[in-house]
């Protein structure tokens, strides 16, 4: 089936929302940064595709075709975000535009030959889990920095946000995959938590929180 770019990103976009369940027409309008009515065009098209199920104020589902598909173009896009940074060295807050402007050109063949030199690994730069060829998710932490403990040490497994500031604010206080956070202070007047990074101490606002996955007990 030949589907236009636009088409694959709103089915990616629909995935991502609603993790493999619905997503509603606002939720999309806001990811894609387009109109609903703009939404509820493209959703109708899709329908009729059968790529989707779409009741109007009901939210919309990906049926089985419409989810190999969006598994596809995210594989795409996270294996190249993972050859940018491995291989070509660019940082986990430089990658994120450059695989939305190339997942929708890359042969399968070039898809494979990226995961064979990469070693068909399980996570890209951010921690987020990249489909097998088979359509399959490997596990994440669903633990938020935001609800551990005073006193608790985690690890960080997973970031959350495609935004370069504020990937690259993290990046400049040591907070990457796999450091090891102190949480020193919880401050429910400020909305604040301050961690420490080996010997830095960071103040990150709970908004910022929400979008760091932790392993706890580490």
């Amino acid at each position: 089936m030949n589907l236009s770019q636009n088409m694959e990103d709103y089915l990616k976009a629909i995935f991502q929302i609603g993790h493999g369940e619905s997503a509603s027409t606002s939720e999309i309008a806001e990811r894609l940064s387009v109109n609903p009515a703009s939404v509820t065009g493209m959703l109708k098209k899709l329908a009729e595709l059968k790529l989707v199920e779409y009741v109007s104020y009901r939210g919309v589902t990906l049926t089985h075709a419409g989810r190999k598909i969006a598994l596809e173009v995210l594989r795409h896009h996270r294996l190249i975000e993972t050859y940018l940074a491995e291989a070509l060295g660019y940082e986990w807050d430089q990658v994120h535009d450059e695989a939305e402007r190339l997942e929708h050109h890359i042969s399968e063949e070039f898809e494979d030959r990226i995961a064979k030199m990469l070693g068909d690994p399980l996570y890209d730069p951010h921690g987020d889990p990249i489909p097998t060829k088979d359509g399959r998710l490997p596990p994440v932490s669903r633990e938020r920095l935001a609800d551990a403990n005073e006193g608790e040490t985690v690890t960080v497994r997973r970031v959350g946000s495609e935004d370069s500031t504020t990937l690259r604010f993290l990046k400049e206080h040591g907070i990457r995959l796999g450091a090891a956070l102190r949480i020193t202070k919880r401050d429910d007047r400020t909305h604040t938590i301050t961690v420490h990074v080996q010997r830095t101490r960071v103040d990150l606002s709970n908004d910022v929180c929400k979008i760091i996955f932790v392993e706890r007990g580490s």
